[in-house]
């Protein structure tokens, strides 16, 4: 979903130079580079629609390891507040990846009309504006269908949203791309997973290109194809 520029200094841009695909590639699902736009905080975000519009997926860069949970989101009207904190636990890689974190939607927004998200995190606000979608059919505040979504951030950054074990999360293994559609190949989980069913975001790199292709994803029991949003 395209993200318009409220805030100059802070917004990541989605548009960046895209590669036109030809024939079939195949890479391992790295971190993705977009070429963010830093401002003078060095923050950098970006922001897809997920779970057919019940679900922000906020992109924050650093750690893989060290995700920033959202608080509960609050709205008037078309406009979101939400705060990114930080996971204090434990020891963080000193990797720099995008990381996406999920902000469920308040009821009463309605994701076919342009949001407003004011996102505090690390003691800075930036305004992120996520355009509307008349395709977004789910509505904020009623349950979802635990399906699988997905949602551009970047030209080459794809947040991809699954329902599952907290505690086997999806592990890419293998990117393939062609000129009509995206393939995720999933590394299988061995050993026992806990019962719960919570959101799963996982941060898939590609090389760019035509934003209408379709994301098809193959092991782990997540095996689907499905639209991608933006």
């Amino acid at each position: 979903m395209i993200l318009k520029l409220r805030s100059a200094a802070l917004l990541v841009p989605l548009a960046v130079s895209v590669l036109t695909l030809a024939g079939c590639a195949s890479s391992a699902p790295i971190a993705a580079d977009p070429s963010p736009t830093a401002g003078e905080s060095g923050m950098q975000t970006a922001a897809a629609w997920l779970d057919a519009g019940r679900i922000i997926g906020v992109v924050t860069w650093g750690s893989s390891t060290c995700v920033p949970t959202a608080d509960a989101a609050t709205a008037s009207g078309q406009e979101i507040t939400v705060t990114l904190t930080d996971n204090a636990e434990g020891a963080c890689t000193a990797d720099y990846a995008p990381r996406a974190s999920e902000v469920a939607v308040p009821a009463g927004v309605d994701p076919k009309q342009d949001v407003t998200v004011h996102l505090t995190y690390l003691d800075q606000t930036v305004d992120l504006t996520l355009a509307g979608d008349p395709g977004l059919t789910g509505t904020p505040g009623e349950p979802t269908d635990y399906q699988p979504t997905a949602g551009w951030f970047t030209d080459q950054g794809i947040a991809l949203l699954t329902w599952g074990s907290s505690t086997c999360r999806p592990q890419p293994a293998k990117v393939d791309e062609t000129a009509d559609g995206i393939t995720v190949s999933f590394t299988p989980h061995d050993g026992a997973c806990t019962m719960d069913m919570v959101p799963r975001l996982t941060v898939i790199s590609v090389e760019g290109g035509d934003h209408d292709r379709n994301l098809t994803l193959v092991g782990d029991n997540l095996d689907a194809t499905i639209p991608i949003v933006g």
